[in-house]
């Protein structure tokens, strides 16, 4: 992004107001042109190509702003003023995530269920994007064999990758935990893990010089709080997380997502603020019962449109401290995330499909050995380690070796040794 977007004007003169108001009532294009883009949740300078003249796109956007004001809901966090509006896009998609916490997602009438060992596609999906956001340079292939075969990371970028995923899996044996600053700093020390500055590890920022910015076109995107006021927002920050306040009740995945904008906004780290607020947000919803979270790579949508992320962020902060545009991102990309997790799913039950007819014609092998065998049918030419297959059907060590000796006994597959490594490959026709 080489350039900030305009902030909204100031919008405070009463009389002006008043004449709007009693334009809206009266002008009937007037108020549909309003009432679309507020259905749309429009920023400030997206009207600038669609209302040319200054004096109507500032009394279009004085009715907009009036009529989101009166559907705030405030949130419970005394030291910023923030507030959102639960636009109906938001409800449909929040209802949408409530419908699928019973574990099978309806399609075309047709059930989609969801089985364990897809979490651990998603897990490492999720650990490639969150890096890359930050800059780990790596490919996906690459970083997932890497994770799979469980070898030592050769880069700094597989490093990264190799941290989000062990706190991914660390988030998901802590979700019964209340959060504290010791529980933000051990995610920060788990997701920074030998790619950062050793003095930046494990510990709160303790300078104003950190700026989150585009180093290239030297454009200062947000300057965190002033270093002395971190103690008390994140005990703010950790009390609103903790808090069920039923009086006034805020939906889980707003609230995983408020505080995942809270980490950025706050920025109490030198380094990995990023990777520790996307984090959290799991964390949260896991927290809440939200296990759909485990199988979604939301980072993964995030990476694709990384210039309206940031945009959500500043959008966010120009005017008001609304997080509607936040929120309405994050949604956006959770469904996405939930299309891409279906589409896998879609794919891996034709793969059993497939590997049922395996098994048909050959009572020799069960019904896990002829999913392993598909798999590998699938990729020729790659070579398969135990731990791999281990990883990638969650199953024990030993299991993953029975099946592959199994089937190379079989003639299925072919075993060769390299160096230390024991690899397995398709044999093909």
């Amino acid at each position: 992004m080489k350039s900030l977007p305009l902030k909204p004007p100031d919008i405070s003169d009463l009389s002006f107001i008043n004449q709007i108001l009693l334009r809206y009532f009266e002008d009937s294009d007037f108020k549909k042109t309003v009432d679309a883009f507020n259905d749309r949740y429009l920023y400030w300078d997206e009207l600038t190509y669609r209302i040319q003249d200054e004096e109507e796109r500032l009394e279009t956007w004085t009715a907009m702003k009036v009529f989101r004001s009166q559907k705030m809901e405030k949130i419970s966090y005394p030291l910023l003023k923030m507030e959102y509006s639960p636009i109906p896009t938001i409800q449909k998609s929040l209802h949408l995530f409530d419908r699928y916490l019973s574990g099978t997602i309806q399609i075309q009438n047709r059930s989609l269920q969801l089985d364990k060992r897809y979490i651990v596609s998603s897990l490492i999906e999720e650990a490639i994007a969150s890096s890359i956001l930050e800059g780990a340079v790596t490919t996906r292939k690459k970083a997932r064999i890497m994770i799979e075969q469980k070898r030592k990371p050769r880069s700094h970028g597989e490093q990264m990758v190799l941290n989000n995923y062990n706190t991914l899996q660390m988030i998901t044996r802590k979700k019964e935990d209340r959060l504290t600053p010791d529980l933000l700093l051990e995610i920060q020390r788990m997701v920074t893990k030998d790619t950062i500055d050793p003095e930046d590890v494990g510990h709160f920022r303790n300078s104003n010089d950190v700026r989150v910015m585009d180093v290239v076109n030297n454009v200062v995107y947000h300057i965190p709080p002033d270093w002395q006021e971190i103690s008390r927002l994140l005990e703010q920050l950790c009390e609103f997380a903790n808090q069920d306040d039923e009086e006034k009740f805020i939906h889980p995945i707003i609230k995983g997502i408020i505080i995942h904008f809270l980490v950025g906004y706050i920025h109490p780290f030198n380094d990995g603020n990023g990777r520790t607020a996307r984090s959290l947000f799991y964390w949260y919803t896991l927290s809440r019962g939200y296990w759909l979270m485990e199988y979604l790579s939301i980072s993964r949508s995030i990476l694709k449109t990384k210039g309206k992320y940031s945009l959500a962020y500043l959008h966010t902060e120009f005017d008001q401290l609304d997080l509607t545009y936040f929120i309405r991102y994050h949604i956006d990309c959770m469904n996405k995330a939930l299309d891409e997790m279906i589409t896998f799913i879609e794919e891996k039950q034709d793969q059993q499909r497939k590997s049922q007819e395996i098994v048909r014609l050959d009572n020799n092998i069960t019904p896990r050995q002829g999913e392993i065998f598909t798999e590998m049918m699938e990729a020729p030419g790659q070579l398969f380690t135990i731990y791999q297959i281990a990883e990638r059907f969650n199953v024990v060590y030993q299991t993953a070796r029975t099946d592959l000796m199994h089937l190379e006994d079989l003639g299925y597959v072919v075993k060769e040794k390299r160096g230390k490594g024991l690899y397995f490959i398709y044999k093909g026709k």
